[in-house]
């Protein structure tokens, strides 16, 4: 579905309801990093064993990007991101019944591959229903939801834990999706994504073509970033609300701490999204993420401090949030309509593969009790990596500028 799917309000009303996609996402992410250390009283399990329940959500999320996701750009986006949110519904809603770690690990992974299946769609369409001076502006404003989710997930959890128990933090976002699923069913339009003439046909598996010249390049570079960026995300997330207890702030605090972070994420990857559309792409990247290193480096040699470790976590943090919401959006200008789908579903995948080492390596990191200040300023390694690969990212834009003149030069 392109623009000429949808026009006027039903366009903005379709972004906005993508954007609560991602809101619904981001409050599930840290659903399980809010509830792990309520369960030691609850349940009895203690909150070291849930490293791989963290990435059982990850590895969903990347076998569902690399096989179901490639699929909206053959039949459309509507029935991945219709169903897809359905199933979040129905597993997020299964994990709060859940007792035991198989039972988290069996429902975060299936609530990970209806995400995997759902989200690149939702970035593809948020494209193609933008304006093209716009596309990594509202494409970024779509996506951050991710951080608003996050936020509220962390500043809503005193109310609803005093309500619902730890299962209420479960509860809110299956509902939600749940509701999006049926408003998603009405409000979008059908059909596969449109193509531009004279453009290669469709292929049965356009991911592959990801893998070969001339878009090698490109997606390494964003598979590159993705990784190191989605291992420091899922790292920060899931042991924030546990890390910061240790280091003298209450459970109550830490959770808040934890939305407010969120907050300034969202702010800062508005902010790297309109210089991607209106300055320099590459420049921009590596301007946020040496400063989200230089954060964390400062956290690692202080002593724990409630205002001046909340103000370094909000740019830091705020960092890894932009880069989530960044990377999607650079993809726009990276990759043809045709492969968008697939090279964000892939670099999904991809990126799991790294962000699937952040929850173990705190896991390890809390059993042999490193200090709260060393734990954090673990996230200053990726960071400066993340910063050094973007400096290929010009030479990977001149890659697809070089494909568009092609037909003009022929």
């Amino acid at each position: 579905m392109g623009r000429a799917g949808v026009t006027g309000f039903r366009r903005i009303l379709a972004l906005v309801l993508l954007g609560g996609v991602f809101v619904m996402e981001g409050y599930d992410l840290n659903a399980m990093a809010l509830a792990v250390p309520r369960l030691k009283g609850a349940l009895g399990l203690e909150p070291a064993a849930f490293g791989w329940v963290f990435s059982a959500l990850l590895v969903g999320i990347g076998v569902g990007g690399a096989t179901l996701a490639p699929l909206g750009d053959r039949i459309g986006r509507r029935p991945l991101i219709v169903f897809g949110c359905l199933g979040v519904a129905l597993s997020t809603l299964a994990t709060s019944l859940s007792a035991s770690i198989p039972a988290f690990l069996f429902w975060r992974f299936l609530t990970g591959f209806a995400l995997g299946a759902c989200l690149p769609n939702v970035s593809a369409l948020s494209a193609e229903l933008a304006p093209d001076r716009l596309r990594a502006t509202l494409m970024s404003v779509v996506s951050a939801g991710i951080p608003l989710g996050l936020a509220l997930a962390g500043l809503m959890t005193p109310m609803v834990v005093a309500a619902g128990g730890w299962q209420g933090l479960f509860v809110v976002p299956g509902l939600f999706a749940a509701l999006l699923a049926i408003t998603l069913g009405f409000v979008l339009a059908g059909g596969a994504p449109e193509t531009v003439p004279g453009a290669p046909p469709r292929t049965k598996a356009p991911q592959l073509e990801l893998f070969r010249a001339p878009w090698l390049l490109p997606f390494g570079v964003v598979a590159a970033v993705l990784s190191l960026n989605a291992m420091n995300l899922y790292f920060l997330n899931s042991w924030l609300p546990t890390i910061l207890p240790r280091a003298g702030f209450t459970l109550d605090a830490a959770a808040q701490v934890a939305g407010e972070v969120q907050l300034a994420g969202l702010a800062f990857g508005i902010l790297v999204s309109v210089l991607i559309d209106r300055w320099r792409p590459g420049a921009t990247l590596v301007g946020a993420f040496a400063l989200m290193a230089l954060c964390f480096l400062a956290i690692g040699t202080t002593a724990p401090d409630a205002s001046r470790w909340t103000l370094l976590l909000m740019v830091g943090m705020g960092g890894a949030s932009a880069g989530g919401m960044a990377l999607p959006a650079l993809c726009a200008y990276l990759f043809p309509p045709r492969l968008l789908s697939s090279a964000v579903g892939m670099g999904i995948l991809v990126a799991r593969i790294g962000a699937i080492l952040g929850p173990p390596l705190g896991q390890v990191m809390l059993g042999a009790n490193v200090a709260p200040r060393l734990f954090l300023a673990a996230a200053a390694g990726p960071a400066a990596i993340c910063a050094l690969v973007c400096l290929a990212v010009p030479m990977a834009l001149r890659v697809r500028e070089a494909f568009d003149a092609r037909p003009a030069t022929a």
